[in-house]
């Protein structure tokens, strides 16, 4: 039987290893069910607040896993850009991977990672497009170079290098030139996450973590229970 090569040696690979072992003991704050407020949403605002407060690094990016139409898992990271008793926004383009991915099969997943305060908050449910109005009130309030960028990229698809993608970003400012309102493309819109189940994590000492998750019934009312860590 052959022998396993050697693990290479050297400044990289022991800098490799550090931060397999990295971790962290995540100290005394707690999350306890008193504390918690009645429904997700209001819970969710409070702790965003807190973040951004303590200067959490875009505290409203979240990561999002869909599932493609050929059922292939896809995840990447957007940003929250409104939040109600409806559900949570985000803004893409529907003809991108995530959208099209979502208006086959709505089932999502997202969480916020905020690792410098020892906790993460984990939405699931369904994403559903929001109304044409709401879309077109956001994408006229984007930066005009951000309005330009929807029309010039066709979102997800490969491109012959970066020059190819600088160059549809000039065709598109020439095609808008003088305009003073971009409108938005019909393929660009939002989704809304319309979560049945919404679970706040705190780190804790030892592993030993508080994890309260709320859970909607049938007919739309939260419970709130516990989870082991």
């Amino acid at each position: 039987m052959s022998e396993s090569p050697a693990e290479p040696t050297g400044p990289a690979n022991d800098d490799l290893a550090a931060a397999l072992r990295t971790h962290t003991d995540y100290g005394a704050e707690k999350l306890e069910e008193a504390d918690a407020a009645a429904d997700p949403v209001t819970q969710f605002r409070a702790w965003l607040a807190e973040a951004a407060e303590r200067k959490v690094y875009e505290p409203n990016a979240m990561v999002v896993g869909t599932i493609d139409p050929d059922g292939a898992p896809s995840v990447r990271t957007v940003l929250l850009r409104g939040v109600d008793e409806r559900g949570f926004e985000f803004y893409t383009d529907y003809t991108s991977r995530k959208g099209r991915a979502l208006l086959a099969n709505p089932g999502i997943s997202a969480v916020f990672p905020w690792y410098s305060l020892h906790r993460q908050v984990m939405l699931y449910g369904e994403a559903r497009p929001v109304e044409q109005q709401a879309s077109d009130d956001y994408f006229a309030n984007r930066p005009r170079g951000a309005q330009v960028a929807a029309w010039a990229s066709d979102q997800s698809q490969p491109i012959d290098g970066r020059e190819g993608l600088e160059r549809k970003v000039r065709e598109a400012e020439e095609r808008f030139e003088g305009v003073e309102t971009v409108p938005r493309p019909e393929r660009w819109g939002g989704f809304r996450i319309v979560p049945h189940r919404v679970e706040f994590w705190q780190g804790r000492t030892s592993r030993l973590h508080d994890r309260l998750v709320y859970t909607r019934d049938a007919s739309g009312d939260w419970t709130l229970g516990r989870l082991q860590p």
